[in-house]
């Protein structure tokens, strides 16, 4: 995969540790960019120690259950997707503004210890995503396209149809789901999906299930 200047082709060009960004709400998939808006002291280092470094940053949610955690730190979800740092600059007021784009998914192992104010983790990639496009003729690209015209045509929303026609299945699915208005259980729900195929169907679920809950039969909005 590439990834900027950077290619991803196996488990030696990933690390075996990452500093981990936990966002609750925020899906990054592979090839899928995520905006970010960084002012935290703790973020503005990790980000700093990134760039002089291999510009990988884990982003990841804190765990949808609170478990006990002696250090006094939050728990994470068990997954989370590496990004790498496509897009960086300053804004004079102590900000960075930056953009992660998708690399591949990985779990959680353990925590390393270390001096710097935030956290980094042992990871086990998700390395079947660097390899991805094989999966994209798995995806019923037709009812993936039928939900997300019937959510817009209930929202009353418009897209730009010729770059959703032009987008390829992979392009598509990770974007359609990064951009998704759901909760942060259904954006995980969609992250550990194992494969792509899979993550288009569990998107067309909890598309139909949104839109029976607010407009009524989703069978009569996605006809």
């Amino acid at each position: 995969m590439q990834v900027g200047n950077a290619r991803y082709l196996k488990p030696g060009d990933l690390p075996e540790t990452i500093a981990v960004f936990p966002l609750t709400g925020a899906l990054l998939l592979p090839t899928g960019q995520l905006p970010l808006n960084i002012f935290e002291p703790r973020y503005l280092a990790m980000f700093d120690a990134a760039m002089a470094g291999n510009r990988l940053i884990g982003m990841v949610q804190p765990a949808l259950v609170e478990t006990d955690d002696k250090s006094g730190e939050s728990s994470l979800a068990p997954v989370g997707c590496v990004g790498r740092i496509t897009s960086f600059a300053e804004t004079g007021d102590g900000r960075y503004i930056v953009s992660l784009t998708g690399v591949c998914r990985f779990r959680l192992i353990g925590e390393k210890a270390t001096h710097e104010p935030f956290r980094t983790f042992r990871i086990a990639p998700f390395i079947s995503d660097l390899s991805a496009r094989d999966e994209e003729d798995a995806v019923d690209r037709g009812a993936l396209l039928s939900a997300f015209r019937a959510y817009l045509d209930a929202n009353k929303l418009e897209a730009d149809w010729d770059s959703v026609e032009r987008a390829s299945n992979l392009t598509l699915v990770n974007s359609l789901a990064m951009m998704s208005p759901f909760g942060p259980a259904e954006k995980q729900a969609l992250l550990e999906a194992p494969d792509l195929k899979t993550r288009a169907e569990t998107l067309i679920a909890i598309t139909e299930i949104v839109l029976a809950r607010v407009f009524g039969d989703s069978d009569t909005v996605l006809q």
